[in-house]
């Protein structure tokens, strides 16, 4: 039967070249993961479809890598092994899902005839169950597929990677052995996958685009508000012409940083109530009366502890599959058509705009006169040294709160993982974001910012940085230990503490001896004659920055959400 199958092939194709090809299709050009015997005849097809193995340290910095990648680009992949492989990177794969990032994991498995016989192999739980892991991840991924039928893998392999791009979410993608080299239908392959956004129904969205307009025509102070989910499921175009026919005020949040151009005139900083930066953003947005709110995740960090204060009879929220007018809620009406409808719509001449304060980098401002680096001081002063077109990475903790004080050039990228909050997940992520951009021949620097605690979780990918000749300039900033714990609670307490490592002796233990540059800074002066240096600029090698911080030393933003999370930590239901 399955010779006959075969004969009627019009183009036959093995599995795994057809799954990498596809990959290929929908933008990917490295594949991050660590090689298992369930995978490594898969591995073999990559070469053939154009794709290049990363290799990475371990699975979980493989997944963060591929997330980071998927950030840049336009998805990632992660391929990982059996039981043990996959479950390593589950963590990584969860924190792409809370924060709505297209990442493809692929996992080799034991063949076919020996998960239908229940047989007792290495990697599996011993009792005979080889659904056990992907039922695990079905939670953390928008499709699952187990790619056991070729009659059925062709359509499973593109509805898989189809619902990917456009939920923007995690897929999981179960290869047995057995089925790698197995022949498909591969005439498919001529006709792309399709990747376009549903349609709203044109009644339903006409109605929304006219309560909007009703709304705005009548509002004395209207505002826009751009969260993550307008990054994560590309509505950037459409807000950018929003803005430019209204010239309304738009203001970003935490997790919304660098989603539009920070040097436009119309924007007017970070809002994340208690933790605004600068401070008379809190003051700009809680007084307007209607704000237009785009693609919103009012997670506790992004919030700075639940502290917004905004009335639902002020604002309307957009969504990727929904949206919300007030009290009322639209189900299916999803944000990108109906932001093009309502450009096409908008009378400028009905709207009143008002205007907003400048955004500045307050170096001068927060200069203690000390030769000490201070948080105060060093996230301005940084936000002078960035250029257009840089990728900022910054990590959980002291760096994600500390960038919001950072004004940014025009087409400057800011990754973070506010919501999933995954110590370490930075540095994974700076790697696959910094390969991302040499995948896509962009002259980019990626500048990535970690606190000696959390590089300490993932440190090995620097190796990996190194092995692929990558070229990041990296911030580790040493405050002697995790500093937001010490702010939620235990400010001297042994647990938040960590052992000192020479740090940038790390460099020439993972083989960067020859090529990347080390550096050590300990004051404001030294730290900008670096910042100065036009080498160092060039970003010509990887550039590995001990910046030496003091301890007890924290943003303000992180002092206000750290106790609002410490008083929720401590509520009694």
């Amino acid at each position: 039967m399955a010779d006959i199958r075969v004969k009627n092939l019009k183009a036959p194709v093995d599995v795994a070249e057809y799954l990498f090809r596809r990959l290929h299709q929908v933008g990917v050009r490295s594949v991050h993961g660590v090689p298992g015997d369930y995978n490594l005849v898969a591995l073999d097809y990559l070469p053939k479809a154009g794709l290049k193995w990363v290799g990475s340290v371990n699975e979980l910095n493989a997944a963060y890598a591929a997330d980071g990648y998927a950030r840049i680009n336009t998805v990632g992949a992660v391929v990982t092994t059996f039981g043990v492989g996959e479950l390593s990177a589950i963590n990584g794969l969860a924190g792409a899902y809370s924060e709505h990032i297209p990442v493809v994991h692929i996992v080799g498995c034991p063949s076919t005839r020996s998960q239908k016989q229940g047989m007792l192999l290495h990697h599996t739980l011993g009792n005979g169950d080889y659904n056990v892991f992907a039922s695990m991840s079905a939670s953390v991924s928008c499709n699952v597929s187990k790619l056991n039928d070729p009659q059925e893998i062709a359509v499973l392999v593109d509805h898989a990677l189809r619902e990917c791009f456009v939920q923007s979410r995690p897929v999981y993608i179960m290869l047995p052995s057995d089925m790698v080299t197995a022949k498909i239908e591969g005439q498919r392959l001529e006709t792309p996958i399709d990747l376009s956004e549903p349609r709203n129904d044109p009644e339903q969205e006409a109605y929304i685009v006219n309560v909007i307009l009703k709304n705005l025509r009548s509002a004395k102070a209207p505002i826009i508000l751009i969260d993550a989910c307008a990054v994560r499921h590309r509505v950037l175009a459409e807000v950018h012409k929003l803005l430019a026919k209204t010239k309304l005020p738009v203001f970003v949040t935490p997790m919304g940083k660098s989603a539009i151009n920070e040097d436009h005139p119309n924007y007017g900083g970070v809002y994340a109530g208690e933790g605004s930066q600068p401070y008379s953003v809190k003051q700009a947005v809680e007084s307007s009366d209607l704000i237009l709110s785009i693609g919103t995740l009012q997670s506790d960090f992004n919030t700075a502890g639940f502290s917004f204060r905004t009335s639902k009879l002020n604002v309307i929220d957009l969504h990727s599959d929904h949206c919300i007018i007030h009290y009322s809620t639209y189900p299916g009406a999803r944000m990108k058509g109906v932001l093009r409808r309502l450009v096409d719509n908008l009378d400028v001449s009905q709207l009143a705009v008002t205007q907003v304060p400048a955004v500045k980098n307050e170096v001068t401002k927060n200069d203690d006169g000390t030769p000490t680096i201070s948080q105060a001081w060093f996230w301005p002063r940084m936000g002078e040294f960035f250029c257009k077109g840089d990728i900022v990475v910054t990590e959980t903790g002291t760096a994600n709160f500390g960038i919001w004080s950072s004004k940014f050039p025009a087409g400057v990228t800011a990754l973070s993982q506010v919501l999933w909050g995954s110590i370490g997940w930075s540095v994974g992520a700076a790697q696959g974001a910094c390969l991302a951009a040499k995948d896509m021949r962009a002259k980019r620097r990626t500048i990535l910012f970690v606190g000696d605690g959390s590089f300490q979780l993932t440190a090995q990918e620097l190796s990996t940085m190194i092995r692929h000749g990558l070229k990041p300039i990296i911030f580790l900033l040493n405050n002697d230990g995790y500093t937001i714990e010490r702010y939620i609670h235990g400010m001297d307490a042994e647990y938040n503490d960590i052992n000192g490592w020479d740090y940038t002796a790390l460099v020439d233990v993972m083989g960067g001896s020859k090529s990347c540059a080390k550096h050590v800074v300990k004051s404001k002066s030294e730290l900008d004659k670096l910042l100065t240096d036009s080498k160092f600029n060039a970003a010509d090698c990887l550039n590995f920055v001990e910046v030496m911080m003091p301890k007890e030393d924290a943003p303000s933003a992180l002092v206000t959400t750290a106790e609002a999370s410490a008083k929720t930590n401590a509520e009694q239901s």
